[in-house]
């Protein structure tokens, strides 16, 4: 069984960073992607990043590029969300997922292994 940590969670102000991590268990090989994705209040889950742990390829949504990085410590299993720049428009509870390839996280990763989520608040 799979299962999906997230941590780093905060209250920081505009223009600040956090770092947020994601501890993956349960997988029998490296063959997986990971995702972060993020759910505002009344606002409708998002994708925000993915890695696919294979051949490191990663995504981004445009609302994130250039501000926020995605990557993976091969030795630990975790990966890592570094957000810089934050904007209030950032606050929201970001989710960590696994699923089987990158196609899969960036459809919704409707099946995959989903975390409890961590919470990030961005005051202006």
């Amino acid at each position: 069984e799979v299962h999906v940590v997230e941590s780093g969670g905060g209250l920081v102000q505009a223009g600040g960073s956090l770092r947020l991590s994601c501890l993956i268990s349960g997988f029998t090989s490296d063959d997986y992607a990971i995702g972060w994705f993020r759910q505002a209040p009344a606002k409708e889950r998002e994708r925000v990043a993915g890695i696919d742990v294979p051949d490191g390829n990663t995504y981004y949504e445009d609302s994130v590029k250039g501000r926020f990085t995605i990557s993976r410590d091969g030795a630990t299993n975790a990966v890592y969300l570094q957000m810089n720049t934050l904007k209030p428009e950032d606050t929201a509870m970001y989710y960590c997922v696994a699923d089987i390839d990158l196609v899969n996280i960036l459809a919704g990763a409707a099946y995959g292994s989903w975390g409890q989520g961590t919470q990030v608040t961005v005051s202006s």
